[in-house]
């Protein structure tokens, strides 16, 4: 289990990711149609947006990333998951600040651990020890 620390400290850099500018509203909610065509906007429907200029270049895939392809891939032949179930679990169902805030294939692992807890295949008790195991197995000497 993290600490409360952790915690706190995962919660911070959460908020760091919060909107800058936030209006709250009181009862009743009297939505314009260009706030409804805002609200309904899906996260990872990005496409049309304005965006800081982007250079395309050549990249190898990491060691990772390739790994979590073919992990990703393997629960699928075993019948866990989808193609379509792991494009919503990593795409739609994460939210801006995930979608916007973490690697491609860093979504398609975290949609595959929180499958794996959702539907039973592991517990939430064993993914977080394996976790500490596998950064205890990495951290510096």
């Amino acid at each position: 289990m993290p600490s409360r620390n952790v915690v706190q400290r995962q919660n911070e850099i959460i908020t760091e990711f919060a909107p800058a500018i936030h209006h709250t509203q009181a009862a009743p909610y009297e939505v314009t149609p260009g706030q409804f065509m805002a609200y309904m906007h899906p996260v990872h429907d990005v496409g049309g947006q304005p965006d800081t200029p982007v250079v395309y270049e050549e990249k190898e895939e990491e060691q990772w990333e390739l790994n979590t392809y073919v992990t990703c891939e393997v629960l699928a032949w075993r019948g866990v998951w989808n193609a379509e179930e792991r494009r919503r679990r990593g795409n739609n169902d994460v939210g801006l600040s995930v979608y916007l805030g973490v690697p491609y294939y860093g979504r398609w692992i975290l949609a595959a651990a929180r499958m794996l807890v959702d539907k039973n295949k592991i517990s939430l008790t064993e993914l977080l020890d394996k976790i500490a195991e596998v950064k205890a197995r990495h951290a510096p000497r």
